[in-house]
């Protein structure tokens, strides 16, 4: 199985997903910067995402939806804080409304995203979200935000298995 572990830390405010890939770190990277290869996998399988935008560049936004199995829409936004290919990337992660724009009723979230190759070969992948608060943390928690992006990351190894590039 692709991811290795999730751990929630509610006094720190953070959760982190773990995962390892089979795969050169370039390959993993190409999973965050082609867009088509993204919307395959962002989203758990019963929400696939359609990325509408997106600029992995420092400055640059990534704007998508995820489509619910009865056709409900949930919008999302990236603004990208940093972007070190092959090997990190930092966002703001927030909601937004049908038009795209951030909804301020949410939480806006920060998350980096680590890649590093190890001596096998294999790439590891952290996913770290770090929540304004523990209320915040605790009311995405309550969404399932922990286990749509365990079921999301899930999806990885069946797209790389596909030999997708």
């Amino acid at each position: 199985m692709t991811v290795l572990d999730i751990t929630k830390d509610l006094e720190a405010r953070t959760l982190v997903l773990t995962a390892s890939f089979d795969v050169p770190i370039e390959r993993v990277w190409e999973l965050w910067n082609d867009p088509r290869q993204l919307e395959r996998w962002w989203g758990p399988p019963t929400y696939p995402a359609t990325v509408v935008d997106h600029d992995l560049t420092p400055g640059g936004d990534v704007t998508y939806y995820m489509t619910g199995p009865e056709g409900d829409r949930h919008h999302g936004w990236w603004r990208v804080l940093a972007a070190e290919p092959p090997r990190r990337l930092a966002l703001e992660d927030g909601f937004a409304d049908e038009s795209g724009k951030p909804d301020p009723t949410k939480p806006t979230i920060a998350m980096t995203v680590s890649l590093a190759q190890a001596g096998d070969g294999a790439t590891r992948m952290e996913i770290t979200s770090v929540y304004p608060s523990t209320e915040a943390m605790q009311e995405m928690i309550d969404m399932g935000m922990e286990e749509g992006l365990k079921a999301a990351v899930g999806q990885i190894d069946d797209l790389l298995a596909q030999g997708v590039s």
